[in-house]
């Protein structure tokens, strides 16, 4: 069968969403239906459902004669994020690496050790850094439906949502690029083997590194805002 055509407000829906997560509609935004309706080429009916949906997403949220308005995000909610992420992606990791198929997962091992090969030669292109967020989003993907624990994935789906909207604002260095490649090989790679205790481990170790590279890429003020209130470390210690 063929796959049906996205409903209008779909439409509206997907491409605010990507311009928020983009950086195109910054924090503090406003979205007017409108105004919305007549740059979209589509009526204030599926304008109104699309941004329904973008509040329940918490990107953006209500604000008084301006509509609604793109969130902001400060220090608090960074360090809520990076916390949350240590619970949930190390428990998807684990279940992954108990549940999923060894065979996907040596996959995607190989697939980041030749990223990690590509990242440590001359500087990439925008284009060849998008290859690589689109192959960790394949990976996450992977790992979600791997966990088989459906509350665990829409938890894990709207948490990555806000983790997209930092990694933009944090931007990155090649460096850490190169670095995330090796990361996500090592977890890929205790998936495939069952290995569940390696899985939460690099995940940790991982997502700690994540955690350094934004300190240090970080709007100053947030950054030492963001510093205050943040653990040193999401590590676990090796037992």
């Amino acid at each position: 069968m063929p796959t049906p055509s996205p409903t209008a407000a779909g439409r509206a829906y997907a491409q605010l969403r990507s311009e928020i997560l983009d950086g195109d509609l910054p924090p503090g935004a406003p979205l007017l239906e409108v105004e919305q309706s007549e740059r979209l080429g589509v009526s204030r009916t599926p304008v109104r459902e699309a941004l329904s949906r973008l509040v329940a997403e918490g990107l953006v949220e209500p604000s008084g004669k301006r509509g609604v308005v793109v969130t902001q995000v400060n220090d608090r909610d960074v360090r809520s994020l990076f916390e949350l992420r240590a619970c949930l992606e190390a428990q998807a990791a684990q279940l992954a690496a108990a549940r999923g198929e060894s065979a996907i997962f040596a996959a995607f091992e190989d697939s980041f050790a030749r990223w990690n090969a590509v990242l440590r030669g001359p500087a990439v292109s925008d284009e060849q850094v998008s290859d690589y967020f689109a192959l960790i989003r394949s990976f996450d993907e992977a790992v979600n439906q791997a966990t088989d624990n459906s509350f665990l994935i829409d938890a894990m789906e709207n948490l990555r949502t806000h983790v997209a909207r930092v990694r933009r604002m944090a931007g990155h260095s090649q460096a850490r690029l190169e670095a995330s490649a090796a990361e996500h090989a090592l977890i890929a790679r205790a998936i495939s083997r069952g290995d569940a205790a390696l899985a939460r481990h690099a995940t940790h170790v991982h997502l700690h590194n994540g955690v350094e590279h934004f300190r240090q890429s970080w709007r100053p003020a947030e950054r030492d805002a963001f510093e205050e209130h943040h653990p040193t470390s999401t590590t676990e210690k090796p037992r």
